[in-house]
């Protein structure tokens, strides 16, 4: 009985204690925060969205142009790009390896191989099996090529941030002037997008501002990539396509899926139907 009650009374003190360092610590987490990030009128959004393909193509441009340079996107394949949904999906095609759009995209960049005679590492000609290039050989030259800050992979980013795709895109947009009185390190940039506590660092009069500061400089800038079917070449476009295009490489199969729920709901609302139809028939003029 003592044994038990000596339990108790210790998980008693370590509930005590884990709910005193939260109070303690939610005055800090109050004083940050960021700016809620902005829609992007996306028309993948909602349980009946859907891709805009073209908005695909252009996004993947943007990537491939702009932030392909910095950030990799180590879990898509070239080939993935024309599955359907995808941004060069062709419903002819033989396969998604076969797509020429694919092939010719792939053929442009290098990937590192093994030579089958002699062993030794050479670089080819990419193809459609192949991932996307590495922009660095590993995670320290990364780091030692962006001020010590490693640019995080793209693979995933829309599904690793709350609201993946209106925070990319008011991310990449927002990029603001710091406010008067705000200290800023050398290296690093204000957004009032991303997170982070800029109490510390804040002389100016009142609370400190919103957002937080982030290594990555403005990337993007008016006409800087070239679209060929006449979208506004602007950075808040350009930040909606590649939002876009890095939340259907989060999820690729998004579409197919909601498709699918879809059939599913409909399936057992008709299931639900007939059972209670059934119920009533057998139950009929029985008293229970």
């Amino acid at each position: 009985m003592t044994l038990k009650t000596n339990t108790m009374k210790k998980t008693l003190v370590l509930i005590a204690a884990a709910v005193g360092l939260a109070v303690a610590a939610s005055p800090a987490l109050a004083a940050g925060g960021a700016k809620h990030p902005r829609s992007g009128g996306f028309t993948f959004e909602g349980p009946f969205g859907s891709f805009d393909q073209g908005q695909l193509q252009r996004g993947y441009k943007v990537y491939r142009e702009v932030c392909s340079a910095c950030h990799s996107m180590n879990l898509m394949h070239f080939r993935t790009l024309a599955e359907p949904g995808g941004p060069f999906y062709d419903s002819h095609q033989e396969s998604a390896a076969s797509n020429r759009f694919v092939k010719a995209l792939a053929a442009e960049v290098q990937v590192p191989d093994i030579d089958s005679e002699t062993g030794e590492a050479i670089m080819r000609d990419g193809t459609a099996a192949d991932r996307f290039p590495n922009p660095y050989p590993n995670a320290t030259a990364a780091a030692a090529g962006n001020g010590g800050a490693a640019p995080p992979d793209l693979s995933v980013m829309a599904k690793a941030r709350h609201d993946g795709a209106n925070y990319i895109y008011s991310l990449l947009s927002g990029y603001e002037a710091a406010p008067a009185g705000l200290q800023i390190r050398p290296g690093q940039n204000y957004n009032p997008y991303m997170a982070g506590d800029l109490t510390p660092f804040w002389t100016g009069q009142g609370h400190a501002p919103e957002g937080g500061f982030i290594a990555m400089a403005a990337p993007l800038s008016n006409g800087q990539v070239t679209y060929d079917d006449g979208t506004a070449q602007t950075v808040d476009q350009y930040s909606k396509d590649v939002a876009a295009y890095i939340a259907w490489a989060s999820d690729p199969k998004q579409v197919q899926r909601k498709q699918a729920g879809v059939g599913v709901m409909i399936f057992l609302f008709l299931f639900a139907g007939i059972t209670y139809l059934s119920y009533r028939r057998i139950w009929k003029g029985v008293a229970h």
